[in-house]
């Protein structure tokens, strides 16, 4: 079993390791961090506006993504593995977790009004539905994250 930990580009991907370690250390397990990227994604975080979508390299989506993950790292006494994944967030993460019979999900949730919600949807919410293991959700306030 592992502790999933699902990091994005933001300052609450410390939250998020910090009490991954805290459970992987409860309960002996390794963690691994978890950063899903989409190709839209990519396509933003290179500066590739013009650039055609079967030109990019599913590979060098998840090296990005696993270097992403690898920056939410810090020093600690347990095992830790970054991983990248390239997909839609929520399913990635799920698909993930169940492969890799985690024993909890650990990720951050933006605090927003219910129209926000409606209106926006959420990576977390999804997960929280359709994990088979755990979600552990930390809050964050609006306008806390970067």
């Amino acid at each position: 079993m592992v502790i999933v930990a699902a990091v994005d580009r933001s300052d609450r991907s410390g939250t998020v390791f910090a009490e991954a370690v805290d459970l992987a250390e409860a309960f002996e397990e390794p963690v691994h961090v978890v950063h899903v990227m989409s190709v839209s994604g990519y396509i933003d975080h290179q500066g590739l506006g013009g650039e055609s979508r079967e030109q990019i390299d599913t590979r060098s989506i998840k090296e990005i993504a696993t270097e992403i993950a690898d920056r939410a790292i810090h020093d600690c006494d347990v095992s830790v593995k970054a991983v990248g994944l390239e997909g839609k967030a929520a399913a990635q993460i799920v698909k993930y977790a169940e492969e890799h019979d985690a024993r909890y999900v650990v990720m951050s949730a933006r605090k927003r009004s219910p129209a926000g919600k409606a209106i926006f949807g959420s990576v977390t919410q999804s997960v929280l539905l359709n994990a088979s293991c755990p979600v552990v959700s930390t809050i964050t306030q609006a306008g806390e994250d970067s």
